[in-house]
């Protein structure tokens, strides 16, 4: 049974940091695909940051040089830092994974496993 369980979400300023983390239990973590995906009130989930199986990273246009996604495979913990955070990067923010997603679309929201996901707001 795979769960993803994330946490640090919360409210800051703008200009403010935050740290995600996602837990992942059940999956094999340090060969599978792994994500940050956020969704904006009203909006669809967008991909924000994600590492394919081999370890590539892919970002949004609109979070790159601020947001770093990292990963612990001892701890089988995935990170996002979040740095001169905006107010339009307030949302709620979801973990993901899959065993694999197809080259070219590692920012979209198709993978299998989510968690139940955590507010970020900024103001």
């Amino acid at each position: 049974h795979v769960q993803l369980v994330e946490s640090g979400g919360g409210s800051v300023q703008a200009g403010g940091s935050l740290r995600l983390s996602c837990v992942v239990s059940g999956y094999t973590f340090s060969s599978i695909c792994m994500g940050w995906f956020r969704q904006h009130p009203g909006k669809e989930r967008e991909g924000v940051a994600t590492f394919d199986s081999d370890g590539t990273t892919s970002y949004a246009d609109s979070v790159k040089g601020r947001f770093t996604i990292s990963r612990d495979n001892s701890k089988n913990t995935l990170y996002l830092e979040m740095n001169s955070l905006k107010p339009e990067d307030t949302g709620t923010y979801f973990c993901a994974a899959d065993s694999a997603v197809v080259p070219g679309e590692e920012l979209q929201p198709d993978f299998s496993y989510w968690g139940q996901g955590t507010q970020v707001t900024v103001s």
